[in-house]
């Protein structure tokens, strides 16, 4: 097992005279972790909250003082389509993007749309970006990493068949949980990553089996568009999925940093107009990305 040097999260005080307030704590293992400040001093969306007591620099706390949130709040979700394996090279780097309002934290639910009979997690090494970043190289491209998290690319088959673009089936509202914090100085080059779906671990896979690395990822992204502190780029996924039904709990797990656990509930927001679902989740796994 991988153990980084130190996790980073971004939570929210159990206590009831605080709601809503975040803050940032670091632990280096176990259960005690420490106040720290915003790791993202150029974002004022990840800003911490003011300091109160028991809730200052240095302060210690049990992890069963807050809730865990999304590490961060990203102006940015971006992922590769087709990196799923080695013949991913074989294609030029593509990316899509997933709106930011997918993003929620562990333990909350992903909703799904009435006519969604197709829904797939996709347990994906999450990049949390520490700069501002645009036009990074081979050599400077590990420069904007602040560390890693675990993200869950859920996706809409049916709506991938019908949407080139993705944007239905990847955009949907809590269909990006990232958490439960941030792996800072952890090797990321061969992990084991996977899914559990009700308890039932699937096949896993390596991060070794991406096509792109995680350098090459940044280097391709930032040649189009300026990445900023607390964006999220998802990496690829490689292992093993499977359809979701309301009332399932899905586990997405990379070594070294965690597991990433939500509820899958129904929603009462109406579906995609024109689209009258697919093959129910009982047919193959369609197109993974």
């Amino acid at each position: 097992m991988v153990f980084p040097p130190m996790r980073l999260a971004r939570v929210r005080p159990l206590s009831a005279a605080w709601p809503g307030e975040q803050f940032f704590v670091t632990s280096s293992g176990g259960t005690t972790w420490t106040v720290a400040g915003s790791p993202f001093p150029e974002s004022r969306a990840n800003a911490s909250s003011p300091w109160r007591d028991g809730w200052r620099p240095g302060a210690t706390l049990q992890q069963d003082d807050f809730l865990f949130l999304a590490p961060s709040a990203p102006a940015n979700v971006l992922g590769m389509a087709h990196n799923t394996g080695p013949a991913g090279r074989n294609l030029p780097p593509q990316a899509f993007h997933k709106a930011a309002t997918s993003v929620i934290g562990p333990g909350e639910e992903i909703r799904l749309a009435p006519g969604m009979l197709h829904v797939e997690p996709e347990a994906e090494l999450a990049v949390v970006i520490g700069r501002t970043a645009r036009g990074l190289t081979p050599a400077t491209a590990r420069d904007a990493v602040l560390g890693f998290t675990i993200a869950n690319d859920v996706t809409c088959r049916d709506l991938q068949k019908t949407d080139e673009l993705w944007f239905a089936a990847k955009s949907q509202d809590t269909f990006t949980p990232a958490g439960p914090w941030i792996a800072i100085g952890l090797d990321h080059s061969d992990l084991e990553i996977g899914v559990a779906v009700n308890g039932t671990a699937l096949e896993t896979a390596s991060t070794a089996d991406l096509g792109w690395t995680v350098d090459e990822i940044l280097v391709y992204l930032t040649s189009v568009l300026t990445l900023h502190p607390g964006d999220l780029v998802l990496t690829g996924f490689p292992a093993a999925t499977a359809p979701l039904s309301p009332g399932d709990t899905v586990a997405c797990r990379v070594q070294g940093i965690g597991e990433l656990a939500n509820p899958v509930v129904a929603s009462a927001w109406p579906g995609v107009p024109g689209v009258h679902g697919g093959n129910g989740g009982n047919g193959p796994r369609g197109m993974q990305a």
